[in-house]
């Protein structure tokens, strides 16, 4: 696997940094002229420690938006296929992590974990790949193995309106008023202790659409 994106914790790593500054500078810019961005309960938002984001997919514009929420760097997935070319040098450089959706990508399932461990926030859409229609779809079980084996706070994160301002099947993104929701992390007790394997797994992922579920949209 690729290497992944530099730690910008460190103090000697000044050029991620400051690629990784204009880019989440640009994005809040964009997100607020363009978007009308917007975030609810910010206190919600972990800005220090290891914790698993987990959010709704329905647009190219998702992740743009959970990072423009948060004030300090968090890492991102995109797939394998990507890291071609400019986007291949830029990408790692922004804490994007490859993932290969074609298979059961062990190798970067362990990299997310150990990032994890070492205190970071990893932002992973559940649903893997963007709804058609705005709504939730269900969560895949190696999202599961991820969720089950992290332990740190899962942290949910509805995302509002960006469905209506850049659909799957768009070539343009229209104005609008996209609306970043967090919850507090997620309860797994209610997830039986006796489930083991895949069925843990998928149940845990479950346990995350519901928490997501019961966001809402509030003035």
């Amino acid at each position: 696997m690729p290497a992944a994106g530099p730690h910008l914790d460190a103090p000697s790593d000044c050029l991620p940094m400051i690629i990784y500054r204009i880019a989440h500078t640009g994005s809040r810019i964009v997100g607020r002229l363009l978007f009308r961005h917007r975030t609810l309960h910010r206190e919600r938002i972990p800005e220090a420690g290891g914790a698993l984001i987990v959010a709704n997919h329905v647009s190219y514009l998702d992740p743009a938006a959970v990072g423009a929420s948060f004030r300090k760097p968090i890492y991102y997935l995109a797939r394998k296929s990507l890291f071609k070319g400019f986007l291949g040098w830029l990408l790692p450089r922004i804490q994007v992590l490859p993932v290969d959706r074609g298979k059961g990508d062990l190798a970067s399932m362990k990299r997310i974990l150990s990032l994890l461990k070492e205190g970071h926030r990893v932002l992973i859409f559940p649903e893997g790949t963007r709804s058609m229609d705005g709504a939730l779809q269900p969560a895949e079980a190696g999202i599961g193995f991820i969720i089950a084996k992290c332990d740190v706070p899962v942290v949910p994160v509805r995302i509002f309106g960006a469905f209506e301002c850049f659909p799957r099947g768009s070539s343009w993104p229209r104005p609008g008023r996209i609306t970043i929701v967090p919850g507090p992390p997620v309860d797994f007790s209610a997830v039986p202790p006796e489930l083991t394997g895949r069925d843990r797994y998928q149940a845990c992922a479950d346990q995350v659409m519901k928490a997501l579920a019961e966001l809402r949209l509030e003035a």
